[in-house]
């Protein structure tokens, strides 16, 4: 089913360098007796859901971190050795909180500089204090960076190493050369150093051959899989296995070549513009930016339904026992913000039975 909230729409016509990610309907408050929960609100180009015990961390590309717990919101900026990138889809990107959080006030970021007339992304340490968060050491550094394709997803996997997507920064030779750390899925120990089980010797790359993944999860047998945006279309799920080439620029959609992996679900000629993933009890749930909405995608039947509408761009999605927690994305320059925009919503898995 779809669960359909009432809003206030207008329109707006905006040029992006890729329709995928652009929209055309703003959003406002949604109707109050609806059981969409608003969370927070007034965020700022939300990025990431991250969450540890009873705290949601939600990352802003304008370089902060929100804390949302027992229905209060705060906000503490980054503080970054380099300045952060105004590319677009650039800036303070994934951030992920390890389970010894607690005892160290460590967590991981990903985001995106300018230095030399060359754009980058690093993957950082990061503490939190009273004030402020302070970046406090490199653990990757000089991913590739370009207008677009930035990537920017990270995820602590179930076997305790750091994941990281990247983009191929729109140039696409790069998602083929093993030797860049452009358009792949990169695996590393969380004290940065290189996995002794990594498919390729002496290097953080995991998979290779993507376009701009940017979302990520596990099931219960620990099998991964991954969004992807495609070109002109062609959006992607795909299963990911270590050491794998997934195609791009060479294959898209139903193509096939040899040594090379098709995605399980493909958008066809439509677009999802398909950004953070997460997964619960048999189905993995994912945003859909142009698709501007919650999606559900079951491996087994490998279909996929909208099963949240009109809220405009979604950006990321986090699974619990109880619920979908997700972020909409109309404050990037993208969307057609309406008051209080953007917004962390929870949906109960109750209203989709």
């Amino acid at each position: 089913m779809i669960f359909t909230i009432v809003f206030l729409l207008s329109a707006c016509s905006q040029e992006e360098e890729r329709q995928q990610e652009s929209h055309k309907a703003s959003v406002d408050i949604p109707n109050p007796d609806s059981s969409l929960q608003v969370i927070a609100e007034n965020l700022q180009e939300p990025w990431e859901i991250a969450k540890l015990n009873d705290i949601f961390y939600v990352s802003e590309r304008t370089g902060s971190i929100v804390t949302v717990s027992n229905g209060e919101q705060a906000r503490k900026q980054v503080q970054f050795s380099k300045d952060l990138s105004s590319q677009p889809e650039a800036g303070l990107l994934g951030i992920a909180i390890p389970g010894n959080f607690n005892e160290t006030n460590q967590a991981f970021a990903y985001y995106s500089y300018q230095e030399n007339n060359q754009y980058y992304q690093r993957v950082v340490t990061i503490e939190e204090s009273k004030e402020q968060w302070t970046e406090t050491a490199v653990l990757i550094d000089e991913i590739p960076g370009g207008q677009f394709h930035q990537g920017g997803r990270i995820e602590i996997g179930p076997d305790n190493k750091l994941y990281i997507t990247t983009g191929d920064a729109t140039q696409p030779k790069l998602a083929q050369d093993v030797d860049s750390l452009a358009g792949k899925i990169l695996r590393m120990n969380l004290d940065g150093s290189i996995p002794a089980d990594n498919p390729f010797e002496d290097s953080y790359v995991f998979t290779y051959g993507h376009r701009n993944p940017q979302g990520m999860a596990w099931n219960e047998a620990n099998e991964m899989f991954a969004t992807e945006h495609g070109s002109s279309a062609h959006d992607e799920i795909n299963r990911i296995i270590k050491g794998r080439n997934y195609g791009w620029p060479e294959i898209q959609g139903d193509e096939t070549a040899a040594n090379m992996e098709s995605p399980i679900i493909h958008s066809g000629e439509n677009t999802w513009a398909p950004s953070g993933m997460t997964y619960h009890n048999g189905f993995f749930y994912f945003a859909s930016l142009r698709g501007e909405g919650l999606r559900r995608f079951d491996p087994a039947n490998k279909t996929q339904e909208l099963i949240v509408s009109n809220v405009g761009r979604v950006r990321d999605a986090f699974a619990t026992n109880e619920g979908i927690y997700f972020l909409t994305n109309n404050t990037d320059g993208r969307g057609d913000p309406a008051a209080n925009d953007d917004r962390l919503l929870f949906l109960p898995y109750n209203d989709l039975d």
